[in-house]
């Protein structure tokens, strides 16, 4: 089973000025993703998409390979799937599977990357596994709809139920999204009917879109052994 993970990563960014480059416990951000894949055993290949010298650089620094991103995919509009078709054509070589590390969720380790493949390896029928971390207090059922300032509870039913009475809910936390390649090329998506969830512990609930983000992921990440 070859598989290639993909690190998506443009230079620029709405949320966090540079924010694959910036700095979380004196790392740069990326660095993380580009680490996981390198202490992962079953991963056949990796590369960083895009479209930022600085970027490219970071890749360099770290023995890491690189996919100069064509300009037309790199605009802050630019789906992810054209991207991952462009790194596809890019190689001679075939995969089965396609592993999504964004740079976002450093939270994961080469622990959790082998253990998303062998989901695979486990189950032929499998096309798809999505990371996920189970909520606790947020909860869909602590959730409103506002109309006119009127409360409307998204799950009317078990509004007032205690937290412990409350089946679980998931969140995807953007650590992982795998696909057989075949089924990519079938139906453009990475989420497919057809997935399970790979779950990971809340302490691994990092994903960085806003400066606040950041600030939590700086205290979370000096407890994580990544």
């Amino acid at each position: 089973m070859k598989v290639l993970g993909i690190i998506p990563a443009r230079g620029g960014s709405k949320g966090v000025k540079k924010k694959n480059i910036r700095l979380l416990n004196e790392k740069p951000l990326i660095e993380y993703s580009i680490n996981a894949a390198k202490k992962s055993k079953l991963l056949s290949h990796f590369t960083v998409t895009t479209d930022s010298e600085e970027i490219i650089d970071i890749a360099k620094q770290n023995n890491c390979n690189y996919h100069r991103r064509s300009i037309a995919n790199s605009s802050d509009s630019s789906p992810i799937e054209p991207v991952i078709h462009e790194v596809l054509d890019s190689f001679d070589t075939d995969f089965d599977i396609i592993i999504l590390l964004q740079p976002t969720a450093p939270a994961r380790t080469g622990k959790d990357i082998d253990e998303v493949i062998k989901m695979f390896k486990d189950d032929e029928k499998l096309e798809c596994v999505v990371s996920v971390v189970e909520l606790n207090d947020i909860h869909p059922a602590r959730m409103y709809n506002i109309h006119n300032q009127k409360l409307n509870s998204l799950e009317k039913e078990n509004e007032f139920k205690r937290r412990q009475d409350l089946k679980p809910v998931y969140l995807r936390n953007g650590a992982f999204y795998a696909i057989k390649k075949d089924s990519f090329l079938s139906n453009n998506r990475l989420i497919l009917e057809n997935k399970k969830a790979y779950i990971m512990p809340e302490e691994k609930w990092i994903n960085i879109d806003t400066e606040r983000d950041l600030m939590i992921a700086n205290l979370l990440i000096k407890n994580l052994d990544i």
